[in-house]
């Protein structure tokens, strides 16, 4: 793309009159301004579901079939998508490589800008190559502008070795949605502090990324109820957490909730099925594994 692409007709990149005196303001004044613009972003994701059901329908499928989900972004993008992923282990147990992120600039750019890492088309399709991007994968290219070269570029590579595409941009018919199976154009307009994307383009990514990757999950058998059975307990909170679901769902008091869950080494859905249908650790793995991991199934439940 030109190095002297006009960007001003962008929305993300406009200046809002609303705005312009921003800097005369005060911090009660300014709070709140930023409190009512931020409260338009639901309503732009919203207006986005009909293009965010469809794609999240195709990478749960995509998912389920043995794929990987993989964000690409750059900058804020990028980190938002880093975010996402780094949260699915903990809280629904998945391997380290089902959710993975990649961010233009490498592992540097996650805390330093690197400067022109997202106009390299070159870097974008190799670093789609350098994953082993394949058939079977979803990849989600992130960018508030929806040109973002980098972006676009592994985008297309990724097309051409036949991976889900789905493309996430904060203003209307862009070359990234032109580019994938399923765009996402979540248009929440000019922001605050002119070209600022962090802000309402950020939170917009943020809450669509929320989506993909937890509805993901929920098709995937993850959770029971609103329950994260699935969970990794790596530190007390989240052990009490543990404690607590197999309290409700086996209707345990705590310490036959405690003692099921350090014999099967703190997994829920083990601790669960064993207390609810009075089975052995083994048997009661045993049967979740038949149920694919589903909990609500391995208990006999519609």
């Amino acid at each position: 793309m030109s190095t002297h692409e006009d960007l001003s007709a962008l929305p993300t990149e406009a200046p809002d009159p609303r705005f312009a005196q921003i800097d005369r303001m005060g911090v009660a004044e300014l709070a709140a301004l930023m409190n009512e613009t931020d409260s338009q972003v639901p309503g732009a994701v919203r207006a986005a579901l009909p293009q965010i059901v469809p794609a999240i329908e195709a990478a749960s499928r995509a998912v389920a079939g043995g794929g990987r989900l993989v964000y690409v972004g750059a900058g804020t993008p990028g980190r938002i998508g880093v975010l996402d992923a780094s949260e699915c282990p903990p809280t629904f147990s998945t391997p380290p490589g089902l959710v993975v992120a990649v961010i233009a600039g490498g592992p540097d750019a996650i805390v330093n800008a690197i400067e022109g890492a997202e106009d390299d088309e070159a870097a974008g399709a190799r670093a789609v190559d350098d994953a082993g991007i394949g058939p079977k994968d979803t990849v989600v290219g992130i960018a508030s502008s929806g040109r973002t070269p980098f972006v676009v570029a592994a985008v297309r590579r990724a097309h051409e070795l036949g991976a889900l595409t789905i493309g996430l941009s904060c203003n209307r018919d862009t070359v990234l949605s032109a580019a994938v199976d399923h765009p996402i154009e979540v248009v929440v307009g000019p922001e605050i502090v002119t070209g600022s994307t962090r802000l309402k383009a950020g939170t917009a990514q943020k809450l669509v990324l929320n989506m993909i990757s937890t509805i993901t999950m929920v098709q995937l058998g993850k959770t029971y109820g609103s329950l994260m059975v699935d969970l990794h307990p790596t530190n007390h909170k989240l052990r009490e957490r543990a404690v607590r679901m197999v309290r409700t769902i086996a209707a345990a008091d705590d310490a036959t909730a405690r003692a099921a869950l350090d014999a099967s080494d703190f997994d829920v859905k083990t601790a669960a099925v064993a207390l609810r249908l009075g089975l052995p650790v083994e048997p009661a793995r045993e049967r979740l594994a038949a149920a694919g991991g589903r909990l609500r199934q391995a208990l006999g439940e519609a």
